[in-house]
């Protein structure tokens, strides 16, 4: 292929029919098929998709970063004229990094964890730029300055480790940038923060991408930061594009189905919690087949056998050249769909654990604290320990979802932990059924814990490897001597049933099933021994969105069911809007508003809850108060927390009396308490004074 193509005169980077391969021992995986796109000077293309779409493999195969056995068998890269494809490599290493540059999705394995910060972000400007050691580090210093790393002078000798994620992200930004590059790659650039950093990082990208003039592709699976941040959109399925054009043009004449279902599985904080949430039935395709037809077909209602034989050519639509889909039987835009109302379950055994509706909360949480040494200060300094949780105290009724918001690092976890008896408390109590967990021995605490169960946040990690489902579900019983073998093969059947999967599944490893099956199998194990409290700590922040819907359905489904008591611990509010009848929003470590979650959603009364809403990708735009009640800087240790108020370092409203005198919860309503000097008022959040 020719070196020197001719570009369009505002086109920075042109793909053209790319195919890529991965060749395993065992088997071919395509992750990208025909794929063509676009990339203007100045703008931002978002490329959006679930887990295995084929869009980060698109974004590596451009920087000429693909795994081990990957290649390119077809198609063009051209950049600024350049054809990239088959390029020798040292003029390849030339142009990446310089020209392109990538932000990556975990900057905790991306950064190298045994070098220091400013050695890290200094490399490009050495090897690309030809700048001395010393002009490299000021020129690393600089840029931490840019992207909004505090005392960037002294953070150029931390490591890794010393820094929090939000901040190891914006090292990664200061690296990809350092060269000035005319293309930035921004790989789920947002994936693990919280949704206060989140906000920050996207704004401080679209920032510097205006500053510098540079062209950026942003890869998420999250539509709400498409909406908010890309000028135009690819939606990718199966390895192909199924529709691309202007991101507004997407949002409102959507017509490929897939892009369809996928805007509608977005939970917002708007959605009425007495409507399921839509979800994609079905799976993502097997990338090791031949592809054949339209990849969607198998989850699409509106299938025909065309659908299934033949793929659909890449069309522009008729009403806007620049939009095109890859669809036999395009949509008119956004879904239409009948709101599905969740069934009103009666729940004759709601109070049966607890004795009756009058015997009290099923869970009470008393002035519960937990500290972890952090050693010392210095040769001859005090022990130094971490403030995880300080006083927290709630109540769960039976059959109610109380639901834990905030920020990583304040204590939602910790508390989590605590609540099951996997971790004790350094003071406070757990009262669960009116017995003390915190006080019980060890064998009253096993026969308490198997109706006081945790779902974890990472099923692979929560599930053994080594073993097969059946025997996953049968080891609590196996456990608590219940029944033969035969009658917990039953049992194990039962609660696939129940999560929605088929019993063939029990002859399975774990790794051999997708995200959300196993998420199903962590839920079905928690629910194995009848409990009737369930910690879920972050169940659903590593599937796709599509999965997630399905998930939290099935959740408030078997809730409604067995009249379970749920705390759902998550960062997610939009999660914790759908899930939960009561709010407790923390930060670090304390609880600084509680109340109905209607309440706390529709009029937030601590400037904390409002910019963690106003945080939230694609929900309030255009709304006054949005930029108002952000969040900005960074969450402070809880080692050393601030006096008084522990907002007050990120707060708009601070004053001295917040530096000396701490809040305390008070009530706003019958059932909404805050802890401010103060609180904002609801006109406040409607636009008015």
């Amino acid at each position: 292929m020719s070196t020197d193509l001719a570009p369009a005169p505002d086109r920075v980077l042109s793909v053209r029919d790319l195919s890529v391969e991965i060749r395993r021992h065992d088997r071919v995986v395509r992750p990208v098929t025909g794929v063509s796109l676009d990339l203007r000077r100045g703008e931002t293309l978002g490329i959006v998709g679930e887990t295995g779409s084929g869009k980060s493999m698109t974004g590596l195969a451009i920087m000429g970063m693909l795994p081990a056995g990957g290649r390119i068998t077809d198609g063009s890269i051209s950049f600024d004229g350049t054809e990239l494809v088959g390029l020798p490599a040292a003029r390849y290493r030339g142009i990446r990094g310089n020209d392109i540059a990538m932000v990556f999705q975990d900057s905790l394995t991306a950064l190298n964890p045994t070098r220091r910060i400013g050695d890290q972000v200094a490399e490009p400007a050495r090897l690309h730029l030809g700048l001395s050691k010393r002009a490299a580090r000021q020129r690393a210093a600089e840029m931490l300055a840019l992207v909004g790393i505090p005392r960037p002078a002294e953070r150029m000798d931390d490591y890794p480790h010393q820094l929090s994620g939000g901040m190891r992200q914006r090292v990664m930004i200061a690296m990809a940038l350092v060269c000035e590059p005319k293309v930035v790659i921004a790989d789920e650039p947002t994936t693990a923060l919280d949704v206060t950093i989140q906000a920050e990082i996207l704004d401080l990208l679209d920032d510097l991408r205006s500053r510098l003039g540079m062209a950026m592709i942003l890869v998420t699976h999250d539509m709400g930061v498409i909406a908010r941040h890309a000028d135009r959109v690819g939606v990718m399925y199966a390895g192909r594009l199924a529709e691309t054009g202007p991101t507004q043009v997407i949002f409102d004449e959507t017509r490929h189905r897939y892009t369809q279902a996928l805007l509608a599985s977005i939970p917002s904080l708007t959605h009425d919690r007495g409507e399921e949430l839509f979800s994609i039935g079905g799976s993502p395709p097997d990338l090791t087949a031949e592809p054949v037809g339209c990849g969607f077909a198998a989850r699409c209602p509106m299938a025909s056998d065309r659908c299934r034989t033949e793929q659909p050519p890449l069309t522009a639509d008729g009403s806007h050249e620049a939009h095109a889909f890859a669809c036999w039987h395009p949509a008119d835009g956004p879904i239409e769909r009948v709101a599905v109302r969740l069934a009103e379950v009666a729940a004759p055994d709601a109070h049966a654990h607890a004795g009756g509706p009058d015997a009290g909360p099923r869970l009470r949480v008393v002035d519960l604290q937990r500290e972890y040494p952090a050693g010392h200060d210095g040769w001859f300094g005090g022990r130094r320990t971490v403030k995880a949780v300080s006083g927290v105290s709630f109540e769960v009724a039976a059959g109610e979802t109380f639901g834990l918001v905030g920020e990583s690092g304040c204590g939602k976890s910790s508390l989590g932990r605590m609540l099951v008896a996997l971790d004790r408390p350094t003071a406070g109590d757990v009262v669960f059924e009116g017995t003390s967990v915190t006080a019980g021995r060890s064998r009253e605490l096993g026969d308490r814990r198997s109706r006081l169960q945790m779902m974890f946040q990472d099923s692979s990690a929560a599930l053994d490897p080594r073993m097969r489902v059946g025997a996953i579900l049968r080891e609590p019983f196996a456990i608590h001597g219940i029944g033969t073998r035969a009658e917990r093969t039953s049992r194990a059947r039962d609660l696939l049933y129940d999560v929605g999967l088929p019993a063939t599944v029990l002859e399975r490893f774990p790794h051999e099933l997708s995200g959300g099956q196993r998420q199903r199998i962590g839920l079905a194990r928690a629910l194995a021994l009848d409990p009737s409290v369930l910690v879920a700590d972050e169940p659903v922040s590593a599937l796709d969105v599509s999965i997630r819907s399905q998930v939290l359905n099935l959740m408030r489904r078997i809730q409604r069911e067995r009249g379970l008591s749920s705390v759902v611990i998550s960062h997610d509010l939009a999660v914790v809007r759908y899930l939960a009848d009561r709010v407790g929003v923390m930060y670090l470590g304390k609880l600084v508003e509680t109340g109905a979650a209607e309440e706390v959603y529709a009029a937030p009364a601590h400037p904390y809850t409002a910019g963690l809403l106003a945080a939230v990708p694609g929900e309030g735009e255009g709304d006054s108060t949005r930029e108002r009640t952000r969040i900005h800087g960074e969450l402070p240790s809880p080692i050393d927390p601030p006096s008084g108020c522990r907002f007050r370092t990120r707060c708009p409203l601070a004053t001295d009396r917040c530096a000396q005198v701490e809040p305390v919860l008070e009530p706003v309503s019958a059932t909404h308490q805050v802890a401010c000097h103060f609180p904002l008022q609801p006109t406040t959040q409607n636009g008015g004074a």
